[in-house]
């Protein structure tokens, strides 16, 4: 099955779609290191280094999934809040990529704040765009008032190109990436294909990981951390332990353990110790400062960030048990980011980390990648046994291009 990579970054959404059996058609990227990244991980010559705008749809021929990370800076809770308003607002290209190449499936993935109650209508608005973007608007015609006419469009007579299209606001740490990462995902499934979406169910959880700490010690003994040596316990921490005692008695909680940032790890030399890590460097000048203390050891790491204006340093810390910091190296944020340890990052460490803020968990990719195959797989199948049990009744098939309805087009329609 093939796939197109939009707004590709250094490739974390790629590199899960590749794991989870995908073949890539083209990656698109404006970010000149991120390209670089992407050329020394993949095919170069599938690299596409410039605008979205500039980028022929028609060069990749057919293609089974569309995916990527429009930028989202536009609707960071650390940015400016802009949403539509904000020129890097790319999901108007990626709905066009679906309008033009009609792909079975697509899937995004976006910051939190998209679901901010000030994005609501633009949120809502994007979300019919890709449930029926062959619906489109006239050239002078405002989001908002096209909003209006995509909340009626079953009174259109609508028959172009559907999606059905679900989203879901997904911590990383719930699928066994050590971080605590929440992302919203949106996954549409052509209507034609006839399968239900559904997220994946999480396989890792903090109860699990509190129960494994501090009920039976059993993620201690695992890293052959001796009592003494364990970092103090805060009182809440203990209330907590305590309710999950006397909620499960002598059964375990469900599911794994989170991952924390010391089970990624694991086996990994101090920066400052004799190795040959090429990407496993030592920055000097880390520090606390408020809002900014970094990740504990023994616990998920904080999100990894790219920041608006520059790397935000401070949350891209390792806080010990001892009060301790220090930076992570760009080999340690990747391990964190679930990349492969071959995967090579292009740059200094500040456009590294960028780079890896930016990115989709390789194994969070994987993971919604091996559901959408299997879904996919399982409809191919399901279609072939049909024409084999009835050959004689055809399948209608889907427009391969847009239909070219337009708003006013399609209400000219219902009026004759």
């Amino acid at each position: 099955m093939r796939s197109l990579e939009l707004f590709s970054g250094a490739g974390g959404l790629a590199k899960g779609l590749e794991l989870a059996g995908f073949k890539h058609s083209a990656f698109v990227e404006f970010n000149k290191h991120a390209c670089s990244s992407l050329a020394v991980n993949f095919e170069p010559d599938k690299v596409f280094f410039g605008d979205i705008k500039d980028f022929d749809l028609n060069s990749v021929g057919v293609v089974d999934i569309v995916a990527g990370g429009p930028p989202c800076q536009p609707f960071s809770l650390g940015g400016k809040h802009q949403a539509n308003q904000d020129n890097r607002d790319m999901f108007p290209f990626a709905i066009q990529a679906v309008e033009e190449l009609t792909p079975k499936a697509f899937v995004f993935e976006n910051v939190k704040g998209l679901l901010r109650p000030s994005f609501a209508d633009y949120f809502e608005y994007i979300i019919l765009r890709l449930t029926y973007p062959s619906f489109t608007a006239k050239s002078d015609m405002a989001w908002e008032e096209h909003l209006v006419h995509l909340q009626k469009v079953d009174k259109f007579h609508y028959d172009g190109i559907k999606y059905d299209v679900n989203f879901k606001l997904i911590n990383a740490a719930d699928y066994g990436v050590p971080q605590t990462r929440e992302r919203v995902v949106i996954v549409g499934i052509r209507s034609d294909i006839g399968e239900s979406w559904s997220f994946p169910e999480a396989t890792h959880s903090e109860d699990r990981l509190i129960w494994d700490m501090h009920v039976t010690s059993d993620y201690w003994k695992r890293h052959n951390v001796e009592e003494s040596c364990r970092p103090p316990v805060a009182d809440s921490m203990r209330k907590k332990a305590t309710r999950l005692r006397n909620r499960f008695g002598f059964l375990e909680p469900d599911l794994q353990p989170w991952r924390t940032v010391r089970d990624a790890l694991q086996g990994v030399p101090d920066p400052n110790e004799k190795h040959d890590i090429k990407d496993h460097v030592f920055k000097k000048g880390a520090r606390i400062y408020p809002g900014h203390t970094g990740s504990d050891f023994d616990w998920p790491s904080k999100t990894i960030k790219a920041g608006a204006h520059g790397v935000p340093g401070g949350e891209n810390m390792i806080r010990f048990s001892d009060g301790s910091v220090r930076y992570l190296s760009t080999f340690e944020a990747k391990r964190i980011q679930t990349f492969p340890d071959s995967f090579i990052i292009k740059g200094a460490w500040s456009e590294a980390m960028r780079q890896l803020g930016n990115a989709v968990p390789v194994l969070l990719a994987e993971i919604i990648g091996n559901k959408l195959r299997e879904m996919l797989n399982h409809a191919l199948t399901s279609t072939q046994s049909h024409v084999n049990l009835d050959s004689s009744k055809n399948r209608q098939s889907i427009p391969s291009t847009r239909s070219g309805f337009t708003v006013d087009q399609i209400t000219h329609k219902k009026a004759a």
